[in-house]
């Protein structure tokens, strides 16, 4: 199986290796310099690059191209267009132009831009991001790229991304050279653990409500939940089984390192982790895998969920962002072997805690969707107060620096502003706090807020730019200084005394948390509507604007997107919601009422005397529910009309939180109630049991 790996690794994949063998010398050199220095490429050798990728596609069966890019819907989009160029005496031949590979004009007016761009005003252009190599899909050649209109604003995902990866990458070289080592390149790292729900496709295509919203907004608890804990880490259904094996395989082909997959905690869940790497890069392969857990699910009779909360009472899903920092071999993040290594360590993670304290509720933004809604805060993933865990031992050395006492490490040492008396401790620091949004694992943070659907590249871009920021003030104060040791370890200690309030190792499920971190001033903002705000607030835009990561407007676009996305989630949630009450759960526990009625009638009709007591007591819930389904039905289609008439998308999107979904949730109770007594050959909806246990 080793040989047949090393042999699927890569193959569809125009990577380095296939680079080095198949372009000129002098053109794989011109081209290393653009994807490592960020070199301009010259159009004569993209020519030749284009002429050498396109055959190369070609003897995988490519027959078009796309430019791969990342809308504000947050998936993918791509559109093909072939290398057929037909000749005068009726033949073809196969052309692909340098100008081609570096540059599209797909126009795709008709995504979410927030206003930066009408319809009839501007194409929107992509741009080859070379640092993400070309791969070969579905007979497709995939040029990853960057989405901007014509006048150079970003319309996607991945644009602020790359501009943040800039932005950290020149100040960590700033820090760096302050302390002896000038490097080309620091490199944000990125390894994402996906989690996802596999269900029959049988089920699946008898529920309207997880076939329009990707989760369930009917269903009663199963008696067995995942309370015993027996499915984690359990042995792996042969049907989900032949799926990660096919999967890992085609994500291989890809270039993209899957290396764990398991069954996770909650009945049918499981997760992949792939190795980490280049922050877009990462985010690249993430976005695939999403794709192709789909289309690999289909081939097995399975339906890949990757809502964030597919079950109500069931643990959701989500997305471990695991960040760090390296260059040349050597991760920042490591607290290393000597007291200057050290100093420089707690130089980079006092940059990261001052970052995510200043900037949490930015942070928080990134992590905001209607479906991580239901995920945060429920006593299965960290609340929505961003908070960091550092370890006991770390935050030990942390209280010394604060206050000037001896660290009761293995040596005990008094701390002062000498860099020498800063103390050696393990590298081990790692985390065991399953509570924490965001926590330092020995040699990177894993920030454990993400959901499983979204795209990583808001949450890095804004961690990049917030730690840019810091990393940038670190130099402005230290670079002058006549004693750059002592200046550093003056900082570090200035910078954890004002920021430590957002260190917290305990339970962040508690509600004493809570109480806590509204007396820290921690921003505790739980729902979609109310995080988004922040990306209006000024002191965020004048970050984003400072390191040219998006302007103002490009924030305020995002806003506009991001509470209209919100408002149109909870449309199709409340209309899917009336449709399968209205056609299918009122008239199924009518049709029971009529059944169980008539067996009453029948045993009247045989003997007067025999009871029918248990009919009566049945009908009259089942009466009950139905009448409250009824009278939820109007109320959500009431409540419903008048929000989405509402024209300011702000008070829609607060609206839709907080009187929409409360008679959702209503609607909800009355029809889980009734699931409960009703016959289960009435009830239109595959049952939790029948989703969450298939055997095969």
């Amino acid at each position: 199986m080793a040989a047949t790996v090393m042999e699927l690794y890569g193959s569809k994949v125009f990577n380095e290796h296939e680079m080095r063998e198949r372009l000129p010398s002098s053109t794989y050199k011109s081209l290393k310099a653009t994807i490592e220095k960020g070199q301009p490429l010259d159009l004569d050798v993209a020519n030749v690059v284009a002429s050498v990728m396109k055959r190369w596609a070609i003897e995988l069966g490519a027959t078009h191209y796309t430019h791969w890019f990342q809308p504000l819907t947050g998936i993918t989009s791509e559109k093909h267009d072939g290398f057929v160029a037909p000749q005068h005496d009726g033949t073809a031949i196969m052309e692909f132009s340098g100008k081609e590979l570096i540059k599209g004009e797909p126009d795709a007016s008709s995504f979410p831009s927030g206003g930066l761009r009408a319809t009839a005003e501007a194409r929107g252009y992509t741009a080859w991001d070379p640092t993400s190599y070309a791969f070969v899909k579905d007979d497709v050649l995939c040029i990853p790229t960057a989405f901007c209109s014509y006048t150079g604003e970003a319309l996607d995902k991945k644009t602020p991304l790359l501009r943040s990866m800039k932005a950290i990458s020149d100040q960590a070289r700033r820090v760096l050279h302050l302390f002896g080592k000038d490097v080309d390149q620091v490199h944000t790292t990125v390894g994402p653990e996906q989690e996802y729900f596999l269900i029959r496709k049988e089920d699946y295509e008898k529920r309207l409500d997880i076939v329009l919203t990707g989760r369930t907004l009917f269903g009663s608890a199963p008696s067995k939940g995942q309370e015993l804990e027996e499915h984690y880490f359990g042995v792996i259904r042969p049907v989900v089984s032949d799926f990660m094996k096919e999967l890992d395989e085609e994500l291989w082909k890809l270039g993209i390192p899957a290396k764990t997959k398991h069954n996770e905690v909650a009945p049918s869940q499981h997760e992949l982790a792939p190795i980490f790497d280049t922050a877009n890069v990462a985010i690249d392969h993430n976005l695939l895998t999403m794709e192709l857990m789909k289309k690999i699910a289909a081939r097995h009779g399975l339906v890949c969920l990757l809502h964030e909360k597919p079950f109500e009472g069931v643990n959701g899903s989500g997305k471990h962002n695991n960040w760090s920092l390296s260059t040349d071999g050597e991760n920042l993040l490591d607290p290393g072997d000597t007291p200057m290594q050290n100093l420089q360590f707690m130089v980079f993670l006092s940059a990261v805690i001052k970052a995510v304290d200043e900037y949490a509720d930015l942070l928080r933004t990134s992590v905001a969707t209607p479906g991580n809604d239901h995920r945060l805060g429920a006593n299965e993933a960290p609340p929505a107060i961003i908070s960091i865990f550092v370890g006991e031992e770390l935050e030990a050395v942390i209280d010394a620096i604060c206050s000037d006492s001896p660290y009761a490490g293995p040596v005990k040492m008094k701390m002062d502003l000498g860099v020498d008396v800063l103390p050696k401790f393990s590298k081990d620091t790692t985390d065991r706090n399953r509570t924490s949004p965001f926590a330092f694992t020995g040699n990177k943070f894993e920030f454990r807020m993400p959901g499983s659907t979204e795209n990583l590249s808001d949450a890095n871009f804004i961690l990049n730019t917030a730690v840019a920021k810091e990393l940038r003030d670190f130099c402005s104060e230290t670079e002058d200084a006549a004693d750059f040791e002592c200046a550093a370890a003056a900082w570090v200690k200035k910078t954890l005394n004002e920021h430590r309030r957002v260190i917290f190792n305990g339970n962040g499920y508690s509600e004493a948390w809570e109480i806590e971190a509204e007396r820290r001033g921690l921003p505790n903002r739980k729902c979609t509507p109310d995080a988004m705000v922040a990306l209006k607030d000024p002191k965020n835009i004048k970050l984003m604007e400072e390191f040219g990561v998006l302007t103002r407007t490009e924030m305020l676009s995002r806003y506009e997107v991001e509470m209209e996305h919100y408002s149109k989630v909870l449309n199709i949630e409340a209309r899917t919601m009336l449709k399968i009450a209205n056609k299918q759960l009122i008239p199924a526990v009518t049709a029971y009422m009529d059944d169980v009625a008539g067996t009453a009638a029948t045993k009247m009709a045989v003997n007067e005397s025999l009871s029918t007591r248990a009919e009566q007591k049945l009908l009259t819930k089942l009466s009950q529910y139905a009448d409250e389904m009824s009278d939820g039905v109007d109320e959500l289609q009431k409540v419903a009309d008048e929000v989405s008439a509402m024209t300011d998308e702000t008070a829609k999107a607060h609206a839709y939180h907080d009187v929409v979904i409360p008679a959702m949730e209503k609607l909800r109770a009355s029809a889980d109630a009734a699931e409960e007594i009703c016959r289960e050959d009435y009830w239109p909806l595959p049952c939790y049991s029948r989703l969450l246990y298939y055997t095969e």
